[in-house]
């Protein structure tokens, strides 16, 4: 009974996760009021690559010009997972779940603006942004039928039509790529790197950046491992093992699902790779480190909605929690030379498409750089290494700390 009560306490932090994202302030484009048509993926039935309602799997393409025509910025969209048949089946009726449910236009900023001034090494390149609906950082390969409903669990599938669509629309010839993506989105880029670059020319540049998912393996403060029983049932019901590293999934026999963790998945990706994430991921904070599970009587409420709030013994499981991040990177840190990081002091989770964060007069800096500057110092390989750490909280003054003001209640009270 335990473990089912902290599942549904994790599956209710995903939903808030969700609407997090969708409730958000609108992102502001590069170009004003630029937005971005949906692109069906109308060959994917024949690969029986559906999204969770059975609806075909869709992307935005904004087509690159002059000197990036050939170069190539793929996105993953994010948006928390579901790890059952309940969870699954509410989430097939929204736009999570669904292409039905999306709109069909969407605005790109940050990392995908064509503002050469807000987005200088990447503006001009073809950007395309992979609509999530899997429910599990397009890694699955299953399905669910009970009579009444009938569950696709196809996000592997999703994730090979959508780069077979892409590849005679000029991505088989791309000189250089990038592949990123935010929250389950980044974690989607963990496990799909090194099959991105097999697709791609072998004298192309290609690598990889994660934004804000780097989820760890954390033990909360109820000493739980709440992520991990989280990760156990997700690979289990949407079949996601067998897509998994067989090098990581024969390290760490017999519990594969371990390889959905990215820090145990890092040391086996071949291609460059880049990692950008708070050591305070304001997400990790509030459901990995802090479930509702593990704090029943609502002490850390208050730390929650305002870090200045929080008391020494509360400060100090933060800042345990960044020690941890930064230990599990530790061996990436010291030893890859092709890597690149900025790992930050803000409480904020998804820092690349926001204008913002990502290049602005006011974004988060460490050392005065800005992540736009070092995302592309490492991808171009300009000066020396691009592995940038910050100061532990509260040091760091150029961050926004955009913790949620809503309160859990305020979410679950919106459909």
């Amino acid at each position: 009974m335990k473990r089912t009560t902290r599942l549904l306490d994790l599956t209710a932090a995903m939903v808030l996760l969700h609407l997090y994202v969708a409730f958000s302030p609108a992102l502001v484009s590069g170009d004003p009021g630029r937005r971005v048509s949906m692109t069906l993926v109308r060959d994917a039935a024949a690969l029986g690559a559906f999204c969770l309602d059975g609806s075909l799997p869709a992307y935005h393409l904004d087509r690159g010009f002059g000197a990036g025509s050939n170069n190539w910025l793929l996105q993953f969209e994010g948006g928390g997972w579901c790890n059952d048949i309940a969870s699954c089946v509410e989430r097939a009726r929204t736009r999570r779940g669904s292409t039905r449910y999306m709109s069909k236009t969407v605005v790109f900023s940050g990392i995908l603006s064509n503002n050469a001034s807000q987005n200088p090494d990447f503006y001009n390149w073809n950007k395309v942004r992979l609509r999530y609906c899997d429910g599990a950082s397009f890694a699955g390969d299953s399905q669910h039928g009970n009579g009444t409903s009938l569950l696709y669990f196809r996000g592997q599938r999703i994730w090979n039509a959508i780069i077979l669509d892409l590849l005679p629309k000029g991505l088989a010839k791309a000189h250089k790529a990038l592949l990123t993506g935010c929250s389950a989105g980044g974690l989607s880029t963990f496990l799909h790197c090194d099959n991105f670059t097999s697709y791609l020319p072998k004298n192309a540049s290609v690598k990889c950046m994660s934004d804000a998912g780097l989820f760890l393996d954390a033990i909360d403060v109820a000493a739980n491992r709440t992520m991990r029983y989280f990760y156990k049932q997700l690979v289990s019901l949407q079949g996601i093992q067998k897509n998994l590293d067989p090098n990581c999934t024969h390290a760490f026999y017999p519990e594969p699902s371990l390889c959905f963790f990215p820090q145990y998945i890092l040391r086996f990706i071949e291609t460059p790779f880049f990692i950008l994430n708070s050591a305070y991921d304001v997400f990790q904070f509030h459901h990995g480190l802090v479930p509702p599970s593990a704090d029943r009587t609502g002490r850390w409420n208050r730390c929650k909605l305002n870090v200045t709030s929080c008391n020494p013994h509360q400060l100090d499981a933060l800042q345990g929690f960044r020690k941890d991040m930064l230990g599990a990177l530790m061996n990436f840190f010291r030893n890859s030379s092709r890597g690149g990081m900025f790992i930050n002091s803000c409480f904020d989770h998804c820092q690349s498409a926001l204008e913002e964060t990502w290049l602005s007069p006011t974004s988060p800096r460490i050392h005065n750089k800005t992540i736009a500057e070092t995302v592309g110092d490492w991808y171009f390989g300009r000066g020396e290494e691009a592995k940038e750490i910050d100061c532990p909280y509260p040091c760091d003054k150029t961050c926004h700390n955009l913790i949620p003001a809503a309160s859990t209640t305020d979410f679950f009270g919106k459909s």
